[in-house]
């Protein structure tokens, strides 16, 4: 079933839609919960919370893209879980991701407020256009998927080495392409 009719169940208040809406997305909604989380049962807490949060808020939203509506609630919700979780602990599978990225986004805010500004992410959208396929996979799997090295190598077909390698020269292309733009101080 494409979106548009999960979208129209949806308005409909077919229940219908869930069940769809867990055939199509589930198992990527679950990956990335268990990425930020790494814990299955948070994880899927935080997936059932999504399908909940899609069935409240359609209608009456009407999104252009159903899979990154959905992508953007269970990650939300899972990054939410995870500041919950870890309230005084650090939780290195997450932090790391993050921390890698604070190189190059300096700023008395965290790092997750500073992304959500309006032209930081515009430009980061803009830096993104700019890559090659492969590279802009590796950047989305690593920083927003929160996919590990080893995940990444598998899906790319790379060797870990060279996930690692590739992330460190576009996390320094990134920072060049923020300051060309006044986006550092």
């Amino acid at each position: 079933m494409d979106d548009k009719q999960i979208i129209s169940l949806l308005f409909q208040r077919n229940e219908g839609a869930i069940t769809e809406l867990t055939t199509k997305y589930g198992k990527l909604c679950s990956q990335l919960a268990v990425n930020i989380l790494n814990d299955r049962s948070d994880a899927e807490e935080c997936v059932n919370d999504t399908w909940l949060g899609v069935w409240n808020s359609i209608p009456p939203n009407k999104p252009e893209s159903l899979i990154s509506y959905v992508c953007k609630l269970v990650r939300n919700l899972a990054i939410k879980r995870y500041h919950y979780n870890t309230a005084a602990k650090r939780n290195s599978h997450y932090d790391v991701a993050l921390e890698e990225l604070e190189g190059c986004l300096v700023s008395s805010k965290d790092v997750e407020s500073e992304i959500e500004s309006s032209y930081l992410t515009e430009v980061i959208e803009e830096f993104l256009d700019s890559l090659k396929q492969v590279d802009r996979v590796i950047f989305m799997q690593r920083y927003y998927f929160s996919a590990s090295y080893a995940e990444i190598a598998d899906k790319t077909g790379l060797t870990e080495k060279n996930v690692s390698v590739k992330l460190t020269r576009l996390r320094s292309r990134l920072r060049e392409f923020l300051k060309e733009r006044d986006c550092i101080v």
